[in-house]
Parts: structure tokens; sequence; C-alpha cells
């Protein structure tokens, strides 16, 4: 058994981001996107990470970008703070995967599909908030809660996977007592994160109270992603569809739309 107290001891074990990358944040916070540039321009890693990933196709921009102040310029302060929190969490990342059937790259790509498929949900329901952006990083970063909390418990997870056929999900549930939205939320109150996300995340369980339209509206586009996202081959390969129950009944009304939108993209 994994103690609630242990998670959070795990969890707040992270480092806190460089000093660099909370002065990036700090003036995306100020609407100084100018500024946020010329700071992340002095990290060479977070340059080259920046560059790495503005260009992959998934993004869609048709000319190389490599200046900082351009490639700011185009992400806007939303998107530029959502990839300063994947930076973030690929620092956090582990370099081998023990558990999961993960590397660098098919990591990086799960991170970079979700932000933009959560960038196109927020643009088609007309939204331009940073906070709620900078949501979807946090399921990157319960994905490696749970690698570093079942990797210490190696043997029992797969003795339970094996014989008993147990998904991640259950795992979690028996070791912590905590599902992969509470991991979410935990991350989210260390990173001191606007409760607003908090509230977005444990809702898109489709097992809370929560009462806010607006919240509930946006928690059902975010269960549909996480549902399609570790749908996907490379998820599915590394045992990451385990983790998230289905609930048709809560996403039924906006479930035809958000096929339309994922078959656009396509």
């Amino acid at each position: 058994m994994v103690t609630k107290e242990e998670i959070q001891t795990y969890i707040q074990s992270i480092p806190p981001a460089p000093s660099t990358l909370q002065n990036v944040l700090l003036q995306l916070n100020a609407g100084e996107l100018s500024k946020a540039a010329s700071v992340a321009n002095d990290d060479p890693a977070l340059k080259l990470y920046l560059q790495n990933v503005v260009n992959k196709p998934i993004f869609g921009f048709q000319n190389d970008l490599k200046n900082l102040g351009q490639i700011f310029g185009v992400l806007g302060l939303a998107q530029a703070e959502q990839l300063i929190y994947n930076y973030m969490i690929s620092l956090l990342s582990p370099k081998k995967w023990e558990l999961f059937v993960l590397n660098e790259k098919n990591f990086c790509e799960v991170q970079n599909t979700l932000s933009v498929f959560w960038k196109k949900i927020l643009e088609h329901k007309d939204i331009n908030d940073k906070t709620i952006y900078s949501s979807i990083s946090l399921l990157s970063a319960s994905i490696i809660v749970c690698e570093a909390l079942f990797k210490d418990k190696k043997d029992d997870v797969l003795l339970l996977r094996g014989l008993k056929e147990i998904d991640y999900s259950t795992i979690l549930q028996r070791l912590s007592g905590m599902s992969l939205y509470n991991l979410c939320d935990e991350i989210a109150k260390t990173w001191e994160m606007p409760e607003l996300i908090s509230r977005i995340v444990l809702a898109s369980s489709g097992k809370t109270d929560e009462k806010d339209p607006q919240i509930l509206e946006l928690a059902k586009w975010m269960h549909l992603l996480f549902f399609y996202q570790l749908s996907q081959p490379v998820c599915v390969k590394s045992g990451l569809n385990d983790f998230l129950d289905f609930n048709i009944d809560f996403v039924e009304d906006i479930y035809e739309e958000f096929q339309s939108l994922m078959m656009d993209e396509s």
C-alpha cells in the first residue's frame, strides 16, 4: 500500500522549476511575450526544445521557426505557457522507463499530441485562457508519477497484471486509494496552479459533484481527449490505456461534436 502522504512526499520531491523557467512563466503571466522569449533564449536546452517541438508536423507551421521571438509570437501567450509546462515535465521524465513501454521520443509525442488537440478544442470553444491551456499538461505529469510509484513495486504490479489481469487503474487505486485524476490534482496543488485547473481535471473523471456548467463542459472535452489519446497505438502498447474508464453517459451530449472535430484534424 502506498499512502497518500507518501505520494505527496514524492510529488513534493519534484524539483521546482529552474529560475530561468520561473522567469519565463513570470513574463508570460505578465503578458510579456517578447521578454519571455528573451529570457528563454538564454537557456540553450529550453531554446532547442522549443525549436524542435514547434517545427514538428503536428503543429502545422509551414515555415521552419528558429528565432524564439518569432516562436513565442506565433504560439501566443496561452500555448507558449503550455509548452513551458511541457518542458518542465520533460525534465522530470525518466531517462529509462522501467514499467510502461515508453521512451523519451514516444512520451514526447504523447505530450505534443495532447497539447495540439487541447488547443484545437479550446479554439473550437472560443476559449483563450492560459490557465485552461496548461491544465492538459497534468496528464503527462501524472504518468511520470505512476511510473515512479509502480517502479518501486514492480514485482507486485507485474504479478497482479500477469496472474489476475488487473488493469493499472485498479492497481493504482489499490496501492494508493487514488485515481489518475487525483494524481493530477495533487500535482496541480504542488505546482501551485490555480484552483480552476484542479476542478476541471477532477471533474473530467465524470465522477465528481462539480456543478459549474462551464467547468463541466470543459471536463467533458478533457475526458474525451484523455480517452482518445490513451487509445492510440503507442499508449495501448505501453499500457497507459488501462488508466481511464470511458464514461459515455457523461459525454454523450458532445460525443458527436468531438468525433467531428477529431476527424477534421486527422
